[in-house]
């Protein structure tokens, strides 16, 4: 691809970085409360980070079920904000209404039915089970209100106002960071504690993205014309559905991942569930672009602007690569003292910083992957990301970290160097046809 500057590509540079800045600002201070939260429960010691860790990869699934409705809900709202029609806009957003309440009622029943047996799913030790089921249940009974953070939310970010979502998850964040500290610690409440405290953020963060949504002038509504639109269902159906099942595969695929790492000892288990959360700070900046890419993607569709859509995929991806490849150049140097912010165990700290220094080298790929996402996402093609991730996740990473546990006896770096494989293998498939010319305006045509 042949570019020159020109005020065209400042133009469409300042856009994805204005829409991008909240979002990464959103995320990564949502991850630095996590930390703070993942530190007071690591300082109850290795069977409390357990107790939390355990449910971690069904918590991504729930919320990986949210994010897809979220996802066809962004496509079609940008591409109606890109041809200026303001009366779908109103028509979609009245189906992500229903598309939260709906989602979130069916998902906390079933999770709150489950809660008991999860743990022992999940492979937990006997002594982590009974804490590790109380705190899921307590963490499952505000869903309604996740489901309208994440649903809302994209809809909200899918009329290009990516602050105020930002500054409802800044203030939910603070309020579960304040609360961990007086249910942890001041009333010793411990992992109980720490589940309430997450339980009451996900409630403020859900009513008040509510109050934002009805408050935004393109997606307000009148509560008696809310009806089911078939139409506009199927079309967030079409897109959502692949998504849907690109997050249960990779999420199905992180609960198995998880189980094989926990059988694998406590203190390991332990390790690598910190590590994991250490790390996710260092990609959240491709998440936050991914957001807006798919955002302007979907408004060069609605505009029917070929050029635009050249660009914001040109620019998207260089922006991306070059911001991850710092990321990874900071998680390789600081992974010790980023290990020693969560836990006081030697050896946690030493098997979790030599992982980060692995997966370090690796951000760039991550960054790929993620954008190519977000094209793909802001096109509403979705079912190829589909199939690359169910071959990503299954034909590479469990496949082989199964054999290197079960069959090679191998520890937990080749573990993580599966986990590595799996991410460059889905950033290189993803990108091929978004950077081949003749792949990428067959894509476009196929929309348009």
């Amino acid at each position: 691809m042949k570019y020159k500057i020109n005020s065209f590509q400042k133009e469409l540079f300042k856009a994805l970085i204005t829409l991008s800045i909240p979002t990464i600002i959103e995320q990564v201070l949502s991850i630095l409360l996590q930390y703070i939260d993942t530190a007071m429960v690591g300082r109850l010691g290795e069977q409390a980070t357990a107790a939390v860790s355990v449910t971690t990869t069904i918590t991504w699934l729930i919320g990986s079920t949210f994010s897809a409705f979220g996802v066809g809900i962004l496509a079609l709202i940008s591409r109606a904000l890109g041809s200026n029609d303001h009366l779908t806009i109103q028509k979609i957003s009245r189906q992500a209404f229903l598309i939260s309440i709906a989602s979130g009622i069916i998902i906390e029943f079933i999770c709150i039915l489950l809660s008991p047996y999860i743990p022992v799913w999940m492979g937990a030790e006997p002594a982590v089970q009974a804490d590790a089921s109380m705190y899921f249940f307590i963490i499952s009974l505000p869903l309604i209100f996740r489901s309208i953070n994440y649903i809302m939310g994209a809809a909200i970010r899918g009329t290009k106002d990516t602050k105020t979502p930002m500054f409802i998850s800044i203030g939910s964040n603070i309020l579960n960071a304040i609360l961990n500290g007086i249910l942890i610690y001041g009333l010793n409440m411990g992992v109980i504690g720490a589940a309430i405290a997450s339980a009451i953020s996900y409630t403020f963060g859900g009513i008040f993205m509510f109050i934002a949504y009805k408050h935004n002038k393109l997606l307000n509504w009148n509560f008696k014309t809310l009806k089911p639109d078939f139409n506009i269902l199927k079309a967030c159906a079409n897109i959502s559905i692949p998504v849907l099942g690109t997050g249960l595969i990779s999420s199905f695929g992180y609960i198995v991942f998880a189980g094989m790492v926990s059988s694998m000892g406590t203190t390991t288990f332990a390790a690598h569930s910190i590590a994991v959360t250490a790390e996710t700070i260092f990609y959240t900046s491709g998440y936050g672009l991914r957001t807006a890419t798919s955002t302007l993607i979907g408004i060069s569709l609605g505009e029917g602007n070929q050029k635009k859509f050249e660009t914001i995929c040109f620019l998207s991806i260089i922006v991306t690569i070059l911001i991850m490849l710092t990321s990874g150049i900071l998680l390789f140097f600081i992974a010790t003292p980023l290990m020693n912010i969560f836990t006081n165990s030697e050896q946690i700290v030493l098997i979790g910083a030599k992982m980060l220094k692995l997966v370090a080298f690796s951000e760039p790929f991550f960054g790929l992957m993620v954008v190519s996402q977000g094209i793909y996402y802001g096109l509403g093609k979705t079912h190829y990301s589909f199939i690359i991730e169910a071959f990503g996740m299954w034909g590479v990473r469990i496949l082989f970290t199964f054999l290197c546990i079960n069959i090679w006896k191998l520890d937990l770096t080749a573990v993580w160097y599966c986990m590595i494989a799996d991410n460059i293998c889905k950033a290189i498939l993803l990108s091929i046809p978004l950077l081949s010319n003749k792949k990428r305006q067959k894509l476009i045509k196929q929309v348009l």
